[in-house]
């Protein structure tokens, strides 16, 4: 694919102190808490217009409806423009291994197929990784294997969250977030299944017996997570967020030829959290990475400014020098 050539500046909040300007896009779910909330953002385009999977919270008591199912669910929007939003549809509670909840979407196009990797939710470190498939992106069929991946050795916890995948020398990569044995300290895992298999559980394969990102840096604190992937030539480029949510998250970058061995492109974050009186001051977190029809790399990512009492959803363009991706301010 062409990729569009673009000139690259510096972010407001990169160049000084003052309050970044409102984001063309900043949108929330206020369905089940009266009150903008969404998390996770997971952006693809399926015939002619864009859907976005993300985290929505569990339903407030006071604006649930008869039966409601209990805990955190997958809403879906869509959208023309990839800046106006609304939401479309839900993905519930179905099986036994997610009756708790689900959340933290990572959403791909497979042969004309939606395939959608999310994780459980509620259940400590036996916390998995799910996935369904889908004609229209809304109505989605669960893996009877359901959950399909936890990782295993004794450098994990055995949890698994935060789903993204990337098809990488006729596989499908699958990165994920899980926890030391301490459940202490979050770092990065990788599997692979073959292209074509169904993903279901037995077609999963982990790649290395140790997680490859885990925290190091200062910002990163005890966390990384969220991995979103996208290739570039023959590299692949990881957006990760470091630090637990408002502590404050923000978002870096890593670099890979190979998908298992990666390398951070800076010491400091690609995308901070924005400065006092900002939108997303309190953090910018959890990248999902798209790259639309003109080629053109934006970064969907959550924040807020109350330390999650409310959670938005914004986007960034990214543009290229060689190998070095830059936020663009406009």
């Amino acid at each position: 694919m062409l990729l569009a050539a673009v000139v690259c500046v510096t972010t407001a909040a990169q160049a000084d102190d003052k309050p970044a300007a409102k984001p063309p896009m900043l949108w929330g779910d206020s369905t089940r808490l009266g009150r903008p909330f969404a998390k996770d953002p997971s952006v693809i385009r399926l015939g002619g217009r864009y859907l976005l999977y993300y985290s929505t919270a569990p339903w407030a008591k006071e604006l649930a409806p008869p039966n409601a199912p209990r805990g955190w669910a997958i809403g879906i929007a869509e959208s023309r423009d990839l800046i106006h939003w609304s939401k479309v549809a839900e993905l519930l509670p179905e099986q036994e291994c997610d009756k708790n909840g689900l959340c933290a979407p990572g959403a791909i196009v497979l042969d004309g197929k939606v395939h959608l990797f999310y994780q459980t939710y509620g259940n400590g470190p036996r916390d998995a990784i799910c996935h369904a498939v889908s004609e229209d992106g809304l109505r989605f069929a669960r893996d009877a294997s359901n959950p399909v991946f936890r990782p295993s050795g004794a450098w994990t916890a055995g949890r698994a969250i935060d789903a993204d995948v990337i098809e990488h020398g006729g596989r499908l990569l699958l990165y994920f977030a899980t926890r030391d044995p301490a459940m202490k300290v979050q770092m990065i895992g990788v599997a692979a299944a073959d292209r074509h298999s169904s993903f279901g559980r037995a077609a999963w394969k982990q790649l290395c017996d140790a997680p490859i990102l885990k925290p190091e840096l200062p910002w990163e604190k005890k966390c990384i997570e969220a991995p979103s992937v996208v290739r570039r030539g023959d590299t692949l480029f990881m957006f990760y967020a470091g630090g637990y949510n408002n502590e404050p998250q923000q978002i870096g970058v890593a670099a890979s030829k190979d998908g298992v061995k990666w390398k951070r492109l800076f010491t400091e974050p690609l995308l901070p959290n924005g400065p006092p009186g900002s939108w997303n001051s309190s953090e910018s977190g959890h990248p999902g990475v798209f790259v639309d029809e003109e080629g053109q790399t934006r970064l969907f990512f959550q924040g807020n400014d109350d330390r999650g009492r409310t959670w938005f959803l914004s986007c960034v363009k990214i543009c290229w020098d060689g190998d070095q991706p830059r936020v663009m301010s406009k």
